[in-house]
């Protein structure tokens, strides 16, 4: 089943008894895609290419620019001016020759999204502007594609995972992005380097552990922390009949790409 050399690598995988070797394989067959490889998606892409997911798909239009080294810990100084998914695949394949990693050097958008996510059997939502959350968000449930949602904005980060149809969606929560100016942008607030950090490390286990079929998912539950103080709050939550996406009688029945609301930061920039 195993090279010597996969042996060796994942042994830290295998020994684990909700793993195994069994547990290890169902990994290299799965296939993963990041949406975004900035502050959310760059430890997601770096940690799931470590762990052996066998393909592991990264979506983002963006260059590499100076202000996004300070969080986005895949990509290089000598990376600026590269395309985000030529640097993250260099670095996921440096780490493990193993994986397939597929780019897809574009934006999401609705006449793309349901044929990029297609593929995959989890989708991780690593971008930071409000419309393209939503767009995700409608798209892995009219798919039904599992995903994870994660936000962060200076100090402060929430992220949730979805099993469509069966767990609340973001529009569960909020049926409509906030109203424009409301929230300040990540180039008017900041961010601190290290919170999107952990919280892709969050999304990436959420997408092990639904690939393995173990532990208990972040699914009706908003996990938020608030890094000043270093304390995290759980926000249960249900599935909404009245979701306009999920709910009995949905009116959202196909994709469109909406106004941006707001932004968090421009995609891949968290």
């Amino acid at each position: 089943m195993f090279t010597e050399e996969q042996i060796e690598r994942y042994s830290r995988h295998i020994i684990l008894k909700e793993i195994g070797g069994r547990g290890q394989k169902k990994l290299l067959d799965s296939r993963v895609l990041i949406i975004g490889v900035g502050g959310l998606g760059a430890p997601a892409a770096l940690y799931l290419a470590a762990a052996g997911i066998g393909t592991i798909g990264i979506a983002d239009a963006d260059r590499v620019e100076t202000s996004n080294l300070q969080r986005q810990v895949i990509h290089f100084t000598p990376d600026v001016g590269k395309p985000k998914v030529v640097s993250a695949k260099e670095k996921m394949t440096a780490i493990n020759p193993d994986i397939r990693v597929v780019t897809h050097p574009t934006w999401v958008q609705a006449d793309n999204i349901l044929d990029i996510i297609s593929d995959y059997d989890f989708i991780i939502d690593g971008t930071d502007s409000f419309a393209t959350k939503f767009l995700i968000n409608d798209a892995c449930v009219l798919a039904a594609k599992p995903y994870s949602h994660c936000g962060v904005l200076g100090f402060a980060g929430q992220t949730i995972t979805v099993l469509p149809r069966v767990s609340a969606c973001c529009r569960c929560l909020f049926h409509e992005p906030p109203p424009p100016d409301t929230v300040p942008s990540c180039a008017q607030a900041g961010v601190i380097g290290v919170l999107p950090g952990l919280f892709g490390t969050i999304q990436a286990t959420e997408a092990v552990k639904f690939l393995l079929g173990k532990g208990e998912l972040l699914t009706d539950r908003l996990l938020f922390l608030d890094a000043l103080e270093m304390r995290f709050q759980e926000l249960n939550l249900e599935r909404k009949p009245d979701c306009p996406l999920c709910g009995t009688t949905p009116t959202i029945t196909e994709l469109r790409d909406q106004l941006e609301a707001m932004t968090l930061c421009d995609l891949g920039k968290v």
